[in-house]
């Protein structure tokens, strides 16, 4: 057992002073398998400590309905094996460019703007929530002989609210189910988000990716004592799609960690090792400076441009880091381990059936609703995936426009059963104007649900209605089919022979493959859609990019036979099979 204090002006670890040097790695976006050796990885480079957030909606996408939250108690004892403490931030919010920012939908939908405040209907799944996740983090407290030092309170709270209250009630809440070890905030190194984002009596730190004499000034003139701690460094940044791959300069980044270090502060890299965000849980963000403005959705992998890549790699930036950290190291620091066994020889797919849209939303999705305006996907109980809603326009009448109002985020349309447009919404209308009578289907998928920001929370799917000129369509029709149903259901597809020239729908195939390890699936000429092997949902796939092919664990793979799902959401080339490569 350990004892983790707060001094005046340093950490303290069983009475001696302490540095944390310390990196983001979420065991979400890593294969449990590869656990270890990514925090193998991270240690060679000099750190001493590991960060992850948890994300709520993971482990209770559905209400009442919980999912191997045991996987953070297993993270947490993988730390300790590997020799490095850890940094616990559980929420309930945690941003981390996923799906709500870790938050259900199920109680976005029902709290509103409530989220985030004292508001009973926010506070009580909270309490139920971290009832059943601190059993797994108490008993690995440094002080029962564990490896965790520190627990956050919510996250960047700053940046959204100014409920200290709530603040708060969070710590009361996280002490009463045993939390012992220190608890901190962490907020952007401004006076509105600290004055909005941190708590009497508790550390407050900051987050930023330079200037750092800077940042702790302001921190100092709102808190004169404690320890300075960088809680995120972005030594990296995130992709959305159809944007540019983002990249920051080895030794600009070096530079920076070193002025964090030489202000005598602690540090957490994020990322150290951003992973992939597996499943479609990918979130999103809005433009502009009030994040107000345009639907940015992030891409499936979260490299970060971290100084270890998606792939486990250690990059220029991690030996240009391992530098620096080693003038703070106690000791020599270990070697990185051997690297992880990638794909022996490409393979090539042999798709042998295929299943329309429509077949797989009646083998696999919920049930139809009729109501007089259309459900949002919260109120169909779909996390990720899409809903297909259909009216119907009445006739005889004059062509007029069809668009729809409150779209989030993509429809693909249908008149009469034949293709009519794609509308986002920055362009919520179709080009060619809708005759009465007609049959109308728009089946709309969520690109991710905003993770940060005023406008965090939102609903999804026709949010807003459908219009026929000024009139509003009632009687729509909607069912939704989510991801989630897709890793026990396949079997229930009716799978016929693949269609001339491609088109939407499910296609199942076979990969062979010859010494299994890491690989990288590549899907020549398809749009957008997402890909499971083995069951194991890899995520999205857009050809708008800057992604261009989606990494596969080696765990995921098996010697010979592999079964591969594709769920194309567009048009696709069929004559270009898809392929596994090598990373």
């Amino acid at each position: 057992m350990s004892e983790f204090t707060v001094g005046e002006s340093e950490f303290r670890l069983d009475g001696r002073p302490v540095r944390l040097l310390s990196g983001a790695l979420h065991y979400f976006r890593v294969h449990e398998d590869q656990w270890g050796h990514r925090l193998a990885t991270l240690r060679a480079m000099g750190l001493n400590c590991v960060e992850t957030y948890v994300p709520w909606n993971l482990h209770e996408p559905v209400r009442g309905r919980h999912r191997d939250v045991g996987a953070v108690g297993r993270f947490l004892d993988a730390v300790r094996a590997a020799g490095l403490w850890a940094i616990v931030r559980p929420g309930p919010y945690i941003c981390a460019e996923w799906e709500n920012g870790g938050v259900p939908a199920w109680l976005t939908g029902e709290a509103g703007p409530r989220a985030r405040t004292r508001d009973a209907r926010w506070m009580s799944p909270v309490r139920d929530w971290f009832g059943r996740l601190l059993p797994e983090i108490v008993p690995r407290q440094a002080d029962r002989g564990g490896p965790v030092l520190m627990v956050q309170v919510e996250n960047e709270y700053g940046s959204y609210g100014s409920d200290t209250g709530y603040l708060a009630e969070l710590a009361a809440l996280l002490r009463a189910e045993g939390v012992t070890v220190p608890l901190f905030t962490s907020d952007g190194p401004e006076d509105h988000m600290l004055t909005g984002g941190s708590l009497p009596g508790v550390l407050a730190t900051v987050n930023f990716g330079s200037h750092a004499r800077a940042a702790f000034g302001t921190l100092r003139r709102h808190r004169p004592g404690g320890p300075l701690m960088c809680m995120e460094f972005w030594c990296g940044w995130f992709d959305h799609w159809g944007g540019e791959h983002v990249a920051r300069d080895p030794g600009e980044a070096a530079g920076a960690l070193r002025e964090i270090l030489e202000c005598g502060a602690s540090v957490n890299l994020y990322m150290a090792h951003g992973g992939t965000s597996f499943g479609g849980w990918a979130g999103a963000n809005r433009g502009g400076e009030l994040h107000e403005g345009e639907f940015r959705p992030d891409v499936t992998s979260y490299d970060y441009d971290a100084p270890v890549d998606e792939y486990g790699r250690p990059t220029e930036k991690f030996h240009r880091f391992r530098e620096v950290l080693a003038d703070y190291a106690d000791g020599p620091l270990p070697d990185p381990p051997p690297p992880l066994a990638v794909l022996e020889a490409p393979a090539e797919a042999a798709l042998t059936g295929w299943a329309p849209l429509d077949a797989v939303l009646e083998a696999l999705g919920g049930p139809e609703t009729v109501t007089p305006m259309p459900p949002a996907f919260e109120d169909l109980g779909v996390t990720r995936g899409l809903v297909r809603y259909a009216v119907d326009v009445p006739g005889p009448r004059q062509p007029y426009p069809l668009s729809v109002r409150g779209l989030r985020d993509l429809a693909t349309v249908y008149v009469d059963g034949e293709p009519a447009g794609v509308l986002t919404e920055a362009e919520p209308g179709l080009k060619a104007p809708v005759a009465g009578p007609a049959r109308v289907e728009l089946w709309v998928e969520s690109l991710g649900r905003v993770n940060y920001g005023p406008r965090g929370g939102e609903p999804k799917g026709l949010t807003g209605g459908i219009l026929h000129e000024r009139q509003y369509l009632h009687r729509v029709r909607a069912r939704g089919l989510d991801l989630d149903a897709f890793e026990e259901g396949v079997a229930r597809v009716p799978f016929r022979d693949l269609p001339e020239g491609g088109g939407p729908g499910l296609y199942r195939g076979t990969l062979t493959v010859r010494g299994a390890g890491d690989a990288r699936l590549e899907l020549p000429g398809r749009t957008r859609g997402f890909a499971w092997l083995n069951g194991f949902n890899l995520g999205r796939y857009w050809s708008a990019g800057p992604q261009r092919s989606l990494y596969v664990p080696g765990p995921v793979l098996r010697e010979g036979a592999n079964e591969l799902w594709l769920l194309d959401l567009a048009e696709t080339e069929a004559d270009r099979p898809p392929r596994l490569l090598p990373v």
